[in-house]
């Protein structure tokens, strides 16, 4: 399986490019790779990249592949899903606990369900730290020729293996914090990472 990290956003709610605004000095975008690098589960990483952002981010040494839908994190998922199996993260997600990726795809593979997505009790689902069969692809590409972009839809369409986020140990919850604006900078501590 690989690690996909979705690195095709505009950055429009930041003011500019986040994915390489510097956090500690280092680009935000790489502490999503450091956690999938950091992990017993994934075989290798790949970042799904706008056309804008590929040539920038080739220079980190991993494998970037263009997103040429440019249709919002399903076509994200979609693109990658051209190579493998893949845990999908968007990568200004820098709290991401590699223990907590090991034990989807577990859960993924023991499944044997198209997708792997926790889920909230009040039904919300985090589908960008999520694993996804390459036989979803599909699915999603049915749903994308529809005009239909919300990658929600297209999990509800399959048998899918829900996690129950309140049943886990809290301490894997910041996995899901992304960060959309400057402010939500100053959320993250340096103890944080």
């Amino acid at each position: 399986m690989i690690g996909a990290v979705l690195a095709g956003g505009r950055g429009r709610r930041f003011g500019g490019n986040k994915l390489l605004f510097r956090i500690d000095g280092k680009p935000l975008v790489l502490y999503a790779v450091e956690a999938l690098e950091a992990t017993k589960e994934i075989d290798g990483i790949v970042l799904v990249a706008s056309p804008e952002n590929a040539e920038r981010l080739k220079k980190f040494g991993y494998e970037v592949i263009v997103d040429e839908l440019m249709v919002g994190p399903i076509g994200g998922i979609y693109t990658a899903l051209s190579l493998d199996d893949a845990f999908v993260v968007a990568g200004d997600m820098p709290l991401i606990v590699p223990e907590f990726v090991d034990y989807i795809i577990r859960e993924f593979r023991k499944s044997g369900k198209a997708v792997c997505v926790p889920r909230w009790s009040n039904g919300y689902i985090e589908p960008l730290h999520a694993a996804y069969s390459e036989r979803f692809r599909k699915i999603l590409e049915e749903q994308i020729k529809s005009g239909d972009y919300m990658i929600r839809k297209a999990i509800e369409r399959v048998d899918t293996c829900y996690l129950p986020i309140e049943e886990l140990p809290e301490r894997w919850r910041k996995s899901f914090f992304n960060v959309n604006r400057k402010e939500d900078l100053r959320k993250l501590t340096y103890t944080s990472f």
